[in-house]
């Protein structure tokens, strides 16, 4: 039996993947699920690009604006609810299409990679942090590549959030990255994914995102920055949107 097929639209920040998302789906019949791990926030609105009801242009959207900045969240929970709303789109005989620019959200679908839902060991991730800042982070990078250069081939030097996750999986389950990621595909894929990435040139993009930055600032970013601030009290996952 053939599966089921979804369209993928991914591309860096600025590249115009929800324009081209909502085009297609007016022109295939399809509904749209964002996969931005931001966008799942409330609130932050102008500081993560989130599609207005305007630029929807009446197709549904998905996995936009449903979580409040105070909770944390997982891309296991991503997962599972991507994958609930791509049958709720069947279902009503439509087209899915997946869009967004979180490689890890998309991974976790077009590869059927099944990750595990752990707690997060708060204190051991703070130690890290702690060793980032008074150590430098090259320290945890030196660390991660003793225990999974495998994995970090992919992560720069400068990617701490990634390299703590590497530290922090063979932490919490003795296992490296790598292993993980082997034995999490052993399930397979549940839909015939048809993955597009936008490309174009650097310089022509970078000018992009500066002109997006600089319409943020007018749009009022830094008062939408202070509200979140006062009106929550945590942010466990968030925070790495608002860069605090």
């Amino acid at each position: 039996m053939d599966k089921p097929t979804v369209i993928v639209i991914a591309g860096p920040t600025a590249s115009g993947k929800s324009k081209l998302a909502v085009e297609l789906a007016k022109r295939v019949n399809g509904e749209i699920i964002s996969a931005d791990s931001m966008q799942i926030y409330k609130d932050m609105n102008i500081g993560t690009a989130k599609i207005s009801k305007q630029e929807m242009q009446g197709i549904k959207h998905y996995m936009i604006d449903f979580l409040s900045p105070s909770e944390r969240y997982s891309v296991s929970s991503y997962k599972k609810e991507a994958e609930k709303c791509i049958e709720e789109i069947l279902y009503k005989g439509k087209t899915p299409i997946i869009c967004g620019g979180t490689g890890l959200y998309i991974n976790s679908l077009v590869y059927g990679i099944e990750f595990q839902e752990e707690e997060v060991d708060v204190v051991y991730r703070n130690k890290l942090n702690e060793m980032a800042k008074n150590e430098g982070p090259e320290k945890l990078y030196n660390m991660a590549m003793q225990i999974d250069p495998e994995a970090m081939k992919k992560i720069s030097k400068n990617d701490q959030k990634r390299i703590i996750r590497v530290l922090e999986i063979y932490h919490k389950t003795g296992k490296t990255k790598t292993e993980q990621d082997i034995e999490s595909r052993k399930n397979g894929v549940k839909y015939n994914y048809k993955l597009f990435v936008i490309n174009m040139d650097r310089e022509y993009l970078y000018d992009k995102i500066n002109k997006r930055v600089d319409k943020m600032l007018e749009e009022g970013l830094i008062d939408e920055v202070k509200c979140i601030m006062s009106k929550y009290k945590e942010f466990p996952t968030a925070m790495q949107g608002l860069r605090i």
